[in-house]
């Protein structure tokens, strides 16, 4: 661009470089007679490599404020400015020169040709340099913000179109003519089309080999075999290869060949593509776990929650049932069986259901063996479930009989979010498991109450726990043939801070439900040993301390090292502590609880079977057991006097204990005539209110000290 008010010097300039070519290339003149008309003429072509600049046109330093301007408000730098004078006394300052970024000042009587073409040649040399310099650095910016947002795309047919519209943007070409292969096979013929643009984009999803434009077709196969890019006059292929035979080609129609630039910004921008591809196939898999069952194929929990969220979002929310279906006894059949034939029943009972519900009916896997359907409520009608559930599982060659629980809630019954539906449907079928497995519940707001409550309850438990409000009561036991006071019972109480009373047959169940009965078991042996040397300090003669043991204790694997410690740390003799365990326990997992038995018996310490009567018991197995003590429930000692069956029972259970040299011990005694009955049957020991209530250790200490003949 020639700037200067004099057409003279235009003419010229022009004449003088007429037919030179500088680095190759034809010169193209650009001219401006003012200040003002260079900037329009820049605003419409950016691309100028020099400007020979007239100091002085309009006013005295119009030439410098044009540079000003050219490098402040156009913010262009990569413009060569050269200064011209024809008046040596108008020359700028060095300082002037400095802080105008002018690149070169030369008096008009100095252009000579051979001076002006050496000045051009170097002016525009240094401006291809930054002009590289600056493309190259926009380019890789492009490249990285290309890869970020290809990152962010989710499966691998939106990152094909990604990558359409991202090599469109670094070329400055419309989206058009592109197309993407997604070679899964390995096999360039079979590569699948999962992107295109403009007039190919018809070709989505169809194999190479159909497509119908072979030139295209040819390219991709070619850099799909050659595992390389293709460049052409008219075509750039780009190849990306992938893990495994995740492999993708990119067909651009350019029309032109690329530069060098060009080609070294797509090779990069390969490069980043390569890694974010691996990415997406990643977050792919990634979501696929997240969303999907492995096993099954089908939603997972998460996947369900998100389609129950959908469900309750939409118009129809209200005619929408989820089922929740709990295989019975399936633990039991995974452990016996294994897991294999345990993963083909649920294969056969998924397949079963995806089979005979309607199409529109959404199945998922929320836990082990539950599964759950949200479909509308006809699909989903009790009767419907029962016919679906009720033939055998074909699978293996087994014919697999089985029952299933199932918790049903309403979506209209919901108020919240996908996971609160869920919720609800776990509160019902809760509930039928605990009434009657096989069954069928329909959650109700009566049911999120109890569990609310429940769950209150527990917290408060803990809570307790932690602010030592819980205690041990001993209630004493006797002999029924002399009256002597013989052992105790360590029993957990729980007093509120406002002095109530919270009764253990609410909260028992939940503290072995949670687990917490294993540090709460854990510490009333450890009180109940320690007391255990007080009270005999004051009593008459050495007294047995019974002590309940559950079945999260028993299981326990430092159960035994935590019997020894507590033995140890008390210093209490291990005779006389006896553990109590249930009839229900003694019969479950014969071989653990005959070596647990054996362990606990080698400590010194005695065993009894405590709510004996109310099981089924093996007669051989128990037998076999090293136990010393048999404790009649007293639900059959109430019913003692009422009932001739409750009687029987009891006499059989004495005569039971006589036989294997075993001693018996009744509980719930509350009257006279109880306890001679009970000692004219042949019974041992008794316990109950006719004797004492469960008692603190300072009302017990009070009590031995009250009956000292006892």
């Amino acid at each position: 661009m020639i700037v200067d008010d004099d057409q003279d010097v235009h003419q010229s300039t022009c004449f003088a470089m007429a037919n030179t070519q500088i680095l190759g290339r034809p010169l193209k003149f650009l001219h401006a007679y003012s200040a003002s008309e260079a900037i329009d003429l820049l605003a419409k072509q950016a691309h100028v490599a020099v400007i020979l600049l007239d100091v002085v046109m309009e006013s005295e330093h119009a030439g410098l404020h044009l540079v000003r301007r050219i490098r402040k408000e156009l913010d262009n730098s990569e413009t060569r400015i050269i200064l011209r004078t024809g008046q040596p006394g108008y020359a700028p300052e060095l300082e002037a020169i400095r802080d105008y970024d002018i690149n070169d000042y030369k008096t008009k009587s100095e252009l000579t040709r051979n001076r002006l073409y050496t000045a051009l040649t170097t002016a525009i040399r240094s401006y291809d340099q930054i002009h590289t310099i600056n493309a190259s650095r926009r380019g890789l910016g492009m490249v990285i913000r290309a890869s970020s947002q290809l990152l962010a795309r989710q499966g691998v047919s939106e990152f094909a179109a990604g990558i359409i519209t991202q090599i469109c943007g670094l070329l400055g070409l419309p989206p058009e003519g592109l197309v993407c292969a997604y070679d899964h096979e390995a096999s360039p013929a079979s590569a699948l089309i999962v992107a295109a643009a403009g007039n190919l984009t018809g070709c989505i999803d169809k194999q190479l080999g159909e497509l119908q434009d072979r030139r295209v077709a040819e390219a991709l196969k070619q850099a799909l075999a050659e595992r390389s890019s293709l460049f052409t006059d008219s075509s750039t292929t780009l190849f990306f290869p992938g893990q495994g035979h995740n492999h993708m080609a990119a067909y651009l129609q350019t029309e032109r060949p690329l530069g060098e630039l060009d080609k070294q910004l797509l090779e990069v921008f390969c490069s980043n593509i390569i890694v974010t591809l691996d990415n997406v196939l990643l977050l792919s898999q990634l979501k696929d776990h997240a969303y999907n069952d492995q096993l099954l194929h089908i939603p997972n929990r998460l996947g369900l929650v998100h389609a129950l969220d959908q469900a309750l979002g939409g118009d129809a929310a209200s005619q929408y049932t989820l089922a929740l279906i709990d295989i019975d006894g399936f633990s039991a059949f995974n452990d016996t069986l294994g897991h294999k034939l345990g993963d083909a029943m649920l294969q056969a009972l998924s397949t079963r259901l995806q089979t005979k519900l309607p199409s529109s009916s959404l199945i998922a896997r929320v836990d082990g063996d539950v599964f759950a359907i949200l479909a509308d409520h006809g699909t989903l009608e009790p009767t419907r479930l029962q016919d679906l559930l009720q033939d055998p599982l074909q699978f293996a060659d087994l014919c697999q009989h089985f029952t299933a629980t199932i918790g049903l809630t309403r979506l209209d019954q919901v108020d919240g979010k996908g996971s609160d539906a869920l919720k609800a449907a776990s509160i019902a079928l809760k509930h039928g498991k605990q009434q009657q497995r096989g069954s069928i519940s329909h959650f109700s707001r009566e049911m999120e109450f109890e569990t609310r409550a429940r769950v209150q309850l527990l917290q408060d438990l803990r809570l307790a726990f932690e602010r030592e409000r819980l205690f041990v009561a001993y209630q004493p036991q006797y002999n029924l043939q002399n009256n002597q006071l013989v052992g105790l019972e360590a029993l957990l109480r729980w007093r509120t801070e406002d002095n109530r009373y919270v009764s253990p047959a609410e909260f028992i169940p939940l503290a072995e439900s949670s687990g917490l009965i294993v540090a709460l078991g854990e510490w009333v042996l450890r009180v109940a040993c320690h007391d255990l040397n007080a009270i005999n300090q004051h009593s008459k003669r050495p007294l047995r301390m019974a002590v309940n043991v559950s079945v999260a204790q028993l299981r326990h694997p430092n159960f035994i090292s935590m019997l020894s410690s507590a033995l140890r740390e008390s210093s209490v003799p291990a005779n006389l502590i006896e553990l109590e365990i249930t009839e229900s326990m003694a019969m479950l997992e014969a071989d653990l609880m005959s070596v647990l038995i054996e362990q606990i018996k080698a400590q010194g310490l005695t065993l009894a079977v405590d709510d004996f009567g109310t099981g089924f018991s093996s007669l051989s197995y128990l037998e076999s057991l090293n136990v010393d003590r048999l404790k009649i429930d007293l639900s059959f000692v109430r019913q003692l006097e009422q009932s001739e069956g409750s009687k029987r029972i009891v006499e059989t259970i004495i005569q039971l204990a006589h036989n294997l040299d075993l001693d018996v011990i009744a509980e719930g005694i509350e009257q006279q005539s109880q306890a001679t009955l009970l000692k004219e049957m042949g019974c041992h020991e008794g316990q109950g209110y006719l004797f004492a209530k469960p008692m603190s250790i300072t009302e017990l200490l009070a009590f031995i000290a009250a009956h000292p003949s006892e």
